[in-house]
């Protein structure tokens, strides 16, 4: 492997494979919707259920020589389990958006303070610096056409059409604890990206 050889890196959990099938069914609902209504702005291309997760640190382009460190940084925290929850749906980004997604509550704070924890553990391992936007957990669902994503959307009106739509319909009402935060290699192919899991950190559950 070259010296210069880069990997495609982020952190995430992942919501158990039975919440990820619902979410992929609700979101193919949106897009059946979407095709009958004659939308023109784009058609929705919906995500794998397997590939579906909650990023907590999109870290980029890294060096893989920095794989180790970063793998490495994720062990020492011990951190509590979230009891998260499915939220609204949401267009992001929501100015021009080019995927359909889901909010995610963190009814205790505790993803958040995860997240910042994990983000400063990576941060003193590599050159790499956290966002400065506040963190939103969301789940993405779908990506949007390149015809869309023109102008402003609503959920009342989310592909833009003058003459409007129906709003997006209600999310399924789930809610789940990840199990673990994991660092993931993202392979971008003709067919998607494939993630590979590199490694692992469990989340403790609360009075352990």
């Amino acid at each position: 492997m070259s010296r210069g050889a880069t990997a495609r890196l982020f952190v995430a959990v992942d919501p158990p494979l039975s919440v990820r099938e619902e979410l992929t069914e609700w979101a193919r609902g949106v897009a059946v919707a979407a095709r009958a209504a004659g939308s023109s702005r784009g058609a929705l291309r919906l995500l794998n259920a397997h590939s579906l997760h909650l990023t907590l640190c999109f870290l980029g382009s890294r060096p893989v020589g920095e794989i180790e460190a970063l793998a490495t940084a994720l062990t020492p925290g011990a951190e509590h389990a979230c009891q998260l929850s499915v939220g609204a749906p949401l267009w992001l980004p929501p100015q021009r958006p080019h995927a359909l997604a889901v909010e995610i509550h963190d009814h205790d704070g505790e993803l958040a303070h995860v997240q910042a924890q994990v983000s400063a553990a990576l941060a003193g391992v590599s050159d790499w610096q956290p966002e400065r936007r506040r963190f939103r957990a969301h789940i993405t669902l779908a990506r949007l056409g390149r015809s869309g994503g023109h102008r402003r959307r609503s959920s009342a009106d989310p592909f833009g059409r003058d003459d409007g739509e129906r709003p997006l319909p209600a999310t399924p009402r789930l809610s789940f604890t990840p199990e673990a935060i994991v660092l993931y290699r993202s392979w971008l192919t003709r067919e998607g990206a494939r993630y590979e899991a590199l490694a692992s950190s469990e989340l403790v559950p609360a009075g352990r």
